[in-house]
This record gives structure tokens, sequence and C-alpha cells, in this order.
């Protein structure tokens, strides 16, 4: 089959690579019709390809059709539509118990010290082949596959499931934001629009998206977002005040991470770190990474007294310097991680079904290109041109 394949830093090939097949009972394999890039997936492409072997498959945004299930699996069956969440977690665990999938006990990676394992995402969480190929093997598919309407809808309607729509409903329920409240939501890619959709959804009543790319602020715009364009603006959080009676958004949503614009000697860490070889690189960025905290700190500053403040965006530094100081004294509580597929996809799904598009899915892939296309897809993405936000791969 044809296959995505990391090769180096910025460097991914379409490459044929052996059909995946069962290997374990409660396996299934699926034929992928749709796969998406995640900006997850640019930070391989430009930070932690130390953590990646050459040859591994990448992607972990797929659906397709199930071709074959273990004996095992028999809530899907063949020639059944499903989307595949991006953790692998096997429902029966202590940690799925307690609806916490991303820290599944199963497939938790114990000697990296890191939580479930995530497809076509490193040696840190697995190294399990992506989805951004022509088939995927799926582990624990008596589980994590999630079957939709085989109804002819296209797949962009359910394919986000996977990946954006529930890691946005998460980090909205984590910003604890009150009827009729205010949320900020920094940066507009498809996990921070589908956060300010989502918001306004919830009953959010001032929603706020701060980005400076056009495309994205555009896009933001057409969903009801106050839309501020940060490269126009010296002090954001100062305009999140007065758009807040003074007091600052009830909840901020940091849908940014590691690779936020500004934070110029954080930059040249991480690109020094780049530099090193992969075993050295691996240990200073697991010991002593520094990320760019430009969009978290002034979530900090733009979020009021007794606030929330809701991480989405990917972080990976061990030594980052926080405000520890206005933190206690703001009183505002943080929360963040991986998201917990499962735990939000029975909520989410009715919402899909129906023709009204409540959550504005069917607004916001910007590209569909053939699997072939991807390496020129991801440059695409990283480099945010053609006003690239969501780029969906036709396998």
């Amino acid at each position: 089959m044809k296959a995505l394949t990391f090769h180096g830093k910025r460097d991914v090939r379409v490459d044929e690579v052996p059909d995946p097949r069962i290997e374990q009972p409660t396996d299934a394999i699926v034929r992928i019709t749709s796969t998406a890039i995640c900006g997850s997936d640019l930070h391989l492409y430009e930070v932690l390809g130390m953590f990646i072997e050459e040859g591994d498959i990448l992607g972990h945004e797929p659906m397709g059709v199930v071709e074959e299930v273990g004996s095992e699996v028999s809530h899907i069956k063949e020639g059944d539509r499903v989307v595949i969440p991006f953790n692998i977690s096997c429902g029966e665990c202590w940690m799925c118990k307690e609806k916490l999938f991303a820290q599944c006990e199963t497939t938790q990676n114990r000697e990296q010290e890191k939580g479930a394992s995530l497809f076509g995402y490193t040696k840190l969480y697995g190294e399990v082949p992506g989805g951004q190929a022509e088939y995927l093997r799926v582990p624990q598919a008596h589980f994590g596959p999630i079957k939709v309407p085989g109804n002819g809808s296209p797949d962009e309607r359910y394919l986000f499931l996977s990946d954006v729509l529930p890691t946005a409903w998460q980090a909205v329920e984590y910003a604890a934001i009150p009827k009729g409240g205010s949320v900020a939501v920094y940066g507009l890619g498809p996990i921070g629009q589908m956060c300010a959709r989502i918001a306004r959804y919830k009953g959010a009543e001032t929603v706020i998206g701060i980005d400076a790319v056009p495309e994205r602020l555009e896009m933001a715009r057409r969903h009801g977002v106050e839309a501020i364009n940060s490269s126009e603006h010296e002090d954001v959080p100062a305009m999140i005040r007065e758009m807040t009676d003074g007091r600052g958004a009830d909840g901020v949503i940091d849908a940014v991470g590691m690779e936020a614009h500004g934070a110029h000697v954080a930059e040249l860490a991480q690109k020094a770190t780049g530099l090193l070889p992969d075993s050295l690189a691996a240990k200073a960025t697991e010991k002593a990474a520094v990320d760019r905290l430009s969009a978290l700190l002034e979530a900090i500053d733009a979020v009021r007294r007794g606030g929330t403040i809701s991480i989405s965006g990917v972080y990976g530094g061990q030594l980052d310097p926080l405000p520890m100081m206005q933190l206690f004294d703001k009183g505002v509580q943080i929360r963040m991680g991986q998201a917990h597929v499962r735990r939000w996809t029975d909520e989410i799904l009715p919402l899909l079904k129906g023709d009204e598009d409540p959550l504005g899915v069917d607004d916001l892939t910007t590209h569909q290109l053939p699997l072939a296309e991807a390496p020129s897809a991801y440059e695409m993405f990283q480099k945010k041109e053609d006003g690239a936000i969501k780029v969906v791969l036709k396998p």
C-alpha cells in the first residue's frame, strides 16, 4: 500500500509499504477514505523529528471502511463506515472506566513515562503506524472506532470526530465558561476555530479569537467570533479586558502550543536542539526543552481573576518559566491534556447527523488533496500558504 512516511526534518514522502494485517483478536483493518493533517503533525515535521524513525507512517485523523475485524471485535463489522480516534484506548482498564481514555493503562507507554499510545506519533507514544495511508491496522478496535452513518454524506461531516471536535469540545469544557460568559481563544487553526464555535453553541455570549493569519480571522468572523489580528495590536490582553467589562475573559483557551510566534530565545533554543544528533536531541528535549510561551503568557494576562485557562495546544518543555506569582494572585485554574476522545463523541455525534450543522463542520476544510500530494500539502500547511487551514488527504 501507499503511505506517508517520515524521512527527516521537513522531509515526508509517499512510499510503498507492506499492507497491515490482523495481529491481535482486538484488531481491525480499515481502508482509509479520508485522513487529515493536524497541527500536531507539524511538530513532527519541524521540531520533534528526533523521536521518529525514518520510514514511520504519520497521521492520526483518519476514517474509512472496515475491511476485516479480529475475533474479539463485535461492535463493528466489514463494510461499516468508521472514524478512528487518535488515542488508542481499551475501554476496560481503571483509567478508561474513569473516562480518562488518553491515559489508558492497557496502551500506556510506561517506559517513556507517557500516556496512551497514539496513531502516527513518535516513539514516545508507542510508534504505532499512522493513518495517512491507504490502510490502517486499528488496535483495541473492540472499543475505539466510532461507527458513523453510511448515508452518502461527505467524510468531512464526521472525519473531525477523530481529533478536532473532541479536542475542542474538551477544551471548552475545561475552560468552564458560564452561560452568557466570555471566552478568548488564542490560535484560530482548526482546533481554535472549533473551540470558538462550540463555546458559542454551549452558551458563551462573548467569543473572542486571536490570530495573525487573515484567512483564519475571516473564517472565525463568519461564525460570529470577534476576531483580533495580533500582528496589529501590541497589547491584546488589554483589548480583551476592554471587551469584558474590564475584568478579562471568564475562560481563555490556548490552542497554539509550543510553536507560538514571539519568544525568540526559546525559538533559537528549539532550533539549536534540532541541530544535535537525534539521541542527544531527544535527551535535551525531554530534560531541558524550552517552549515558546507567548500565547500562554498572554492567556494568563487575559483571563479574569478567578477564571480558568484551558490548554489544548501541545507543549513539551521541561524548563518553561511561568509567572507563578501572577497565577497565584489571580486565583487562576488551569486544565490541560490530550483529549479523551471517546468521552465526548457520544455528545458530539448527534450534532453531525442532521442538516443544520450547528457546529459548522462543513466550513472547516480548505483543501482536499490526493495522498500522493501529501508532501507538498505539509509544506503548504506549515508555511500557511494558499489559505490552508485544514487539509484533508484522500488515499
